[in-house]
């Protein structure tokens, strides 16, 4: 046997490292793509917060907004409304008030039943849902009916004293 030649390791321990590299390259590239179409599309991230400005909402007045492609009641309240759904603990799901929103005269929620998902109208003291008759008040809590729980607030915040972002 001839020993082998120290050239001869070297370029094997070359081309070992450069097939290494370039198979490395290789599975990236072919990768990308799989975990590029795991990313939400820009229609999905578009949506995925509303901005509203609230400025143009009067007191004792509810505007609704689409996020996520779900109907958001804004309600502009009045005292008299703050003060009923403070002095009110909630019924089924009871939750202060002032747990369901950032500012008082303020309330945020989703419009969507918590009970088969109808949207509830607006109806004398809160809302109520056509389909079963469940009623909220005007915090969105649950007060009477099959629906078990408050309707959701969303995460929203503040960005001035006329905007909100909701998601």
């Amino acid at each position: 046997m001839k020993p082998e030649d120290p050239a001869d390791s070297d370029r094997r321990d070359f081309l070992g490292a450069t097939t290494a590299v370039v198979a490395g390259i290789g599975v990236c590239g072919a990768t990308w793509p799989l975990v590029s179409s795991m990313n939400p599309t820009a229609d999905i991230k578009s949506r995925a917060t509303s901005e509203v400005d609230i400025s143009r909402i009067k007191p004792g007045e509810i505007h609704t907004v689409a996020w996520q492609g779900k109907p958001v009641f804004i309600v502009h309240r009045t005292q008299e409304q703050i003060s009923a759904a403070e002095s009110s603990p909630g019924g089924k799901d009871p939750q202060p008030d002032q747990n369901r929103v950032q500012k008082p005269e303020w309330l945020v929620v989703v419009g969507i039943c918590t009970h088969l998902g109808c949207v509830p109208n607006r109806g004398g003291e809160g809302w109520v849902c056509p389909c079963h008759g469940s009623r909220y008040d005007q915090s969105g809590r649950i007060m009477h009916g099959p629906a078990p729980r408050n309707l959701e607030v969303p995460p929203y915040k503040f960005v001035g004293d006329n905007k909100i972002v909701i998601g």
